[in-house]
């Protein structure tokens, strides 16, 4: 199973959340607004430091399909461009946010990107034992959980997800590694919701 993290880095929030993660011996996948990097590239080097799969929520976190062809191509490359020059160059997979991205928009983007396939809307309810509730009932393997590391009750609800899940024998991984343990390839321009094959 992979948990992802998106709207981050914010370091109130996010640095425990390493912490916790690190504790418990878990990768995981952080989608990082691009704006929000400076001031946080300690955080950011951690997550590549620790294992963990760092990807582009772009750079001001905006619906992709209300955006110029021009626009979201600035929205995804200034993202990249940060995070080449801060862990060097990799492929940055794209979270669209809002999970939306249209047919002509998905032409114009060359990383994979990712859906997911459990999303308990942490940012609605702000409640840790809800969070946890919807997450552990929806639970089984290949899936993809939706979570933001700017909320506390996400951070705390994130850990007890974790604990609770590897107490029945998941492993996580991050999205990257869950595609490839099932046999995914992972194309430019596709959106991928889950790991299943």
């Amino acid at each position: 199973i992979a948990i992802t993290f998106d709207d981050g880095p914010h370091r109130e929030t996010t640095e425990p959340l390493l912490d916790g993660l690190l504790e418990r011996d878990v990768r995981a996948t952080f989608f990082l607004i691009g704006r929000q990097i400076a001031g946080n590239e300690d955080l950011v080097e951690r997550m590549e430091e620790e294992g963990h799969q760092v990807g582009s929520h772009t750079w001001n976190h905006v619906r992709l399909t209300d955006l110029s062809q021009d626009t979201l191509r600035r929205e995804v490359e200034q993202t990249e461009e940060a995070l080449e020059t801060l862990l060097g160059g990799e492929s940055y997979w794209l979270r669209p946010p809002y999970g939306t991205v249209d047919d002509a928009d998905q032409e114009l983007i060359d990383v994979p990107m990712i859906k997911w396939s459990i999303d308990p809307r942490d940012w609605e309810s702000r409640n840790t034992a809800q969070i946890v509730a919807a997450v552990l009932e929806a639970a089984k393997p290949n899936q993809i959980i939706l979570l933001h590391d700017i909320y506390e009750t996400s951070v705390q609800a994130a850990l007890e997800i974790v604990d609770s899940l590897q107490e029945e024998g998941y492993r996580f991984l991050t999205v990257e590694e869950l595609l490839e343990v099932n046999g995914i390839e992972p194309e430019a321009g596709i959106l991928y919701c889950s790991g299943d094959p």
